[in-house]
């Protein structure tokens, strides 16, 4: 089985490149709203997510669990935001990067595994925030 979450791995990695997600420029470009194709890229990669998902719901009867929308989601996004516009990079994109040999995505990464981290810890406390 883990053979197979390698190939996907590898293939979504490989679709990322083609598309010009890993690269800077195109994200800037995007976010400049001077070349908006990775913007479709997302457009098809969410149509998708959304049509295999509505499949999966009604072929095979799992409930998917849904979040509760919490004050905290709009601080996240923001975050998550003003990294990738930074780093030119979303978790995906960044592992990619490095794949391609880009080692300005050892920060991001770095980053990524950082914030992953203090989140635990954050969440881990007792006196957190559910």
């Amino acid at each position: 089985m883990p053979l197979v979450f390698l190939f996907f791995g590898a293939l979504f990695g490989f679709l990322l490149s083609r598309a010009r997600a890993t690269d800077y420029t195109a994200i800037v470009a995007m976010f400049r709203l001077t070349d908006l194709h990775l913007m479709g890229v997302m457009a098809v990669a969410i149509a998708t997510a959304a049509l295999g998902l509505a499949v999966l719901r009604r072929t095979s009867g799992v409930k998917l669990a849904t979040k509760p929308a919490r004050a905290g989601i709009f601080l996240g996004g923001l975050v998550f935001g003003v990294g990738w516009a930074l780093s030119g990079a979303c978790p995906g994109t960044a592992l990619a990067q490095l794949g391609e040999g880009k080692l300005y995505a050892l920060a991001t990464v770095a980053g990524i595994l950082a914030g992953t981290w203090w989140f635990t810890r954050k969440s881990a406390s007792p006196s957190a925030p559910r």
